[in-house]
């Protein structure tokens, strides 16, 4: 049996010697990484990639990874982790690359992209959440992984992109790439198209506005319909139509980085233009407060959930 903290294979939960060992918050950033369990994408699992002076933060610091992202739990962010571990140790895929090789050979920025699956129920539809970051860093660990663990526990299926930093443009571009990745392979993924909805949190909440904005062709993408609803978390972006989805739109009144005023523009904007919106502003969770653990914001994902069921045409 080797030592859990050399990133070999060893007898964990499973009955064969392909199981992987659980990572704890005692372990450091490079347990991830060295994981033969994420083997070929470990390094878009993380906030940045090729970050040497990261590999040794403990995960009970994994905030520090993530400066504009509040209230991380370590516990929650390892939880995310290790299903993702166990659903290898069962044999699933867990990452899909929705760009070519050809693709990423034209540009090498896409090799930094790819698509996470946490699934629920086959044939129930997906969500995709793109976390945010400021476009400088994607907070997966926070914002991404942990979210789409909860949604595929009431069993609609979910996926966390990983999308080029640097660039809102390029960012959106992935995500349209992404929706039309997915819409092309719902039998062999074993998901649903229709009622599919788009999350995005602070950075990441913009590329979701640009698509309910325009739709997923302007953004280089197929033909393809609009998400039935979109989730849009603590953003300062202020575009709105009457042709936008239905809209869960929440933020913080202490938000540091998001103008909240804006926001509540931008909610009083979609209502006045015939769009149905779900508004829930909280007091107290500050800033890029994913799950919102241990805040006035926490449950608010059952909610939005909710929501998304309200406006399933199936």
């Amino acid at each position: 049996m080797a030592h859990a903290d050399t990133g070999e294979t060893y007898r964990a939960q499973g009955s064969g010697p392909g199981s992987y060992a659980h990572i704890t918050t005692g372990h450091t950033v490079r347990h991830i990484v060295e994981r033969p369990a994420f083997k070929g994408f470990s390094q878009r699992m993380l906030p940045r990639e090729h970050d040497a002076n990261d590999l040794d933060t403990p995960l009970r610091n994994v905030r520090s990874l993530m400066p504009y992202h509040g209230h991380v739990d370590p516990e929650v962010v390892v939880d995310a982790l290790n299903h993702m571990i166990d659903e290898v140790n069962d044999g699933e895929t867990i990452f899909y690359d929705f760009y070519t090789e050809q693709q990423k050979q034209e540009d090498p920025a896409k090799k930094q992209t790819g698509l996470f699956f946490f699934r629920g129920e086959a044939g129930a539809p997906f969500a995709i959440l793109c976390p945010g970051g400021g476009f400088s860093y994607v907070g997966s660990l926070h914002e991404g992984f942990p979210l789409a663990l909860e949604i595929s526990k009431q069993k609609y299926n979910a996926f966390v992109i990983r999308y080029r930093i640097g660039s809102q443009q390029k960012a959106t571009e992935d995500l349209a790439a992404a929706i039309t990745y997915i819409f092309s392979r719902v039998d062999a993924l074993g998901v649903r198209a229709e009622d599919y909805s788009l999350w995005g949190t602070s950075a990441g909440a913009r590329m979701v506005g640009n698509i309910a904005l325009s739709g997923v062709a302007a953004y280089r993408g197929g033909k393809l319909p609009k998400p039935s609803t979109a989730v849009i978390a603590y953003t300062g972006q202020s575009s709105f139509s009457k042709d936008f989805p239905p809209t869960f739109m929440m933020v913080s009144a202490n938000d540091g980085i998001a103008n909240v005023s804006i926001v509540d523009n931008r909610v009083k904007n979609l209502r006045n233009a015939g769009v149905e919106v779900d508004y829930r502003r909280y007091r107290t969770a500050g800033h890029g407060f994913g799950l919102g653990t241990g805040t006035d914001a926490e449950g608010w994902l059952d909610l939005a959930v909710q929501f998304w069921e309200k406006h399933m045409a199936n």
